[in-house]
């Protein structure tokens, strides 16, 4: 028999988890990550840069550290998941003290690993290409661009499969919003369930 103010919690629980993790994902993606990152975290290679992702063929005669291009983007992607997870986790017990409802530390960690081992991953964009060919959907993003300007004075028009308004960029939101609501269960199932009897 099931136990229903134990599965009414859980479910109210996850519902509004969802809706903070769903809420905040934009923010995140949009407003908190820093430019630079959107921009390199998908760089892979194992070509040497500068900390600012400058190829050192470009300037083989600087000092300055150096790193393969892949580290470069593992850090940026890092940065932004750390970012994210920041907000996310701040909003979380923000908005479940305001309600009254303390989430444990275990449960609310367990969400928040879900959602940034899974964000890491996905914003490197390999893997996300990988899953999206096995799924079929590699002609759509071959066919879902846009042309984006570069320059100033005569502007070069450039394809770009990977920004805003792109088929990549529809289908890494739609994941991590997937992504979301299992971390959001996740997460009110660990707060809500029965402790282990000794």
């Amino acid at each position: 028999m099931t136990d229903r103010p134990r599965t009414i919690e859980s479910l109210a629980l996850m519902g509004t988890l969802a809706a903070v993790f769903d809420g905040l994902h934009p923010l995140c993606d949009q407003w908190v990550q820093n430019s630079k990152d959107a921009a390199a975290k998908g760089v892979h290679g194992d070509h040497l840069v500068f900390r600012d992702g400058t190829p050192v063929t470009e300037n083989p005669w600087h000092s300055a550290p150096t790193m393969t291009a892949s580290a470069f983007g593992r850090r940026a992607v890092a940065r932004h998941v750390a970012s994210y997870s920041a907000v996310q986790l701040a909003a979380t017990v923000a908005v479940t003290r305001a309600l009254g409802y303390r989430v444990p530390a275990g449960a609310l960690l367990a969400g928040a690993a879900i959602n940034a081992g899974t964000h890491a991953l996905i914003d490197r964009r390999d893997p996300l290409i990988w899953l999206a060919k096995k799924c079929g959907k590699h002609g759509y993003i071959q066919h879902a661009t846009v042309v984006r300007k570069v320059g100033t004075a005569w502007p070069e028009p450039v394809q770009d499969t990977a920004g805003p308004g792109t088929a990549l960029m529809e289908l890494d939101q739609a994941l991590h919003r997937a992504i979301g609501i299992g971390a959001a269960a996740v997460t009110a199932w660990l707060a809500t369930r029965k402790p282990s009897s000794r």
